[in-house]
């Protein structure tokens, strides 16, 4: 089930034990609790100075705090809503957070990464429904953003925007074109991979004067395997260099800045694989998807947001972060990531 759908349901069932408790059961227990205090004050009176509770004024505040206090299933339900609320529009109109699993998007973005979803930059949404509400900004090229896996929407991918609606877009023999422009690229110093242990060719993508770093292989082939039959396939020609689209209307060309370990746009959407639904707890991103299947064009439709800042970071694997060993919360952090503006 979707997360959005979680917390919309729990902000239901908790809202109306809220509204509920304001309108029908705190004036009950506010009566119930002037009642036990008049009650106190006569028994005080009755039975005079002399035998009376020395500590009446505590003793009265006490039994009025009881008579107040929410029972146990309004104090699970009704005290929650105000936090779960913030988090649900928070979560929908502001920011989401996000926990990067694969290596697609290396160098920008490594296994451990958390970052955090700008999710009003191209416009808002109502939960849910995913209906558009504002305009916003349109996407750009070079623009990282998390968006639907247009198979199955509760599964979530972040990408590169290479092409835009109407954009003709070539990846033939390891180079990026762009409406008939070869996108300039300069060799960098070769990047540890740590997943992969090993070292890997890096390259500075220059998309309109925006730049960035990608890894491109020179030693494996340049020819797509495994496309198919898909939405807008017409749109695009496979040979042994690559491939050639022109990006449909509505539509957006996407592609990993690890361009020889993505499934992105250059391959065929197929179906989830069995028992591959992603945790809605744990917000991974690719990570759901069966590794034999890619995504086709996407459609405005499925955008999520723009992905902003890496928040933290730390190391996974044997030498990661445990949540049952505290000191890797230090030992495995990757400080220099932390409050990283993306490029």
């Amino acid at each position: 089930m979707d997360f959005a759908l979680i917390l919309f349901v729990l902000v239901v069932l908790t809202g109306i034990a809220w509204v509920a408790d304001k309108l029908v059961f705190l004036p009950h227990r506010r009566l119930a609790a002037d009642a036990a205090v008049v009650e106190f004050d006569r028994q005080q009176a009755r039975i005079g100075e002399r035998f009376a509770d020395e500590n009446a004024p505590q003793t009265r505040a006490r039994l009025r705090d009881e008579k107040l206090r929410q029972p146990w299933w309004l104090e699970y339900t009704a005290s929650f809503f105000p936090v779960i609320l913030v988090v649900f529009l928070v979560r929908s109109f502001v920011v989401e957070p996000f926990k990067i699993p694969s290596g697609s998007m290396v160098p920008t973005l490594v296994v451990g990464d958390f970052i955090l979803v700008n999710k009003f930059e191209y416009g808002l949404r109502l939960p849910i429904v995913n209906t558009k509400i504002t305009q916003g900004s349109p996407l750009k090229r070079g623009d990282v953003v998390v968006f639907r896996y247009p198979k199955d929407e509760s599964v979530d991918y972040i990408k590169r925007v290479i092409g835009l609606p109407g954009d003709t877009v070539a990846y033939e023999n390891k180079r990026l074109t762009i409406n008939g422009k070869l996108i300039p690229e300069t060799p960098l110093p070769d990047y540890f991979d740590e997943e992969r242990i090993g070292y890997a060719k890096q390259f500075e993508e220059d998309l309109e004067g925006r730049k960035h770093a990608i890894l491109n292989n020179p030693a494996v082939p340049p020819f797509v395997m495994g496309a198919e039959d898909y939405p807008y396939r017409d749109n695009c020609s496979y040979n042994s260099a690559g491939v050639v689209c022109k990006v449909p209307a509505g539509h957006y060309f996407m592609m990993g800045d690890n361009r020889d370990n993505s499934l992105d746009s250059r391959f065929d959407p197929g179906e989830v694989a069995p028992g591959e639904a992603s945790c809605p707890w744990n917000r991974d991103l690719d990570r759901s998807i069966s590794y034999d299947q890619g995504v086709g064009f996407v459609p405005a439709e499925d955008l999520v947001g723009k992905a902003d800042m890496i928040l933290f970071s730390w190391k996974t694997g044997p030498d990661g972060a445990s949540l049952f060993k505290p000191w890797t919360w230090f030992t495995a952090a990757r400080v220099g990531r932390f409050f990283h503006t993306l490029q």
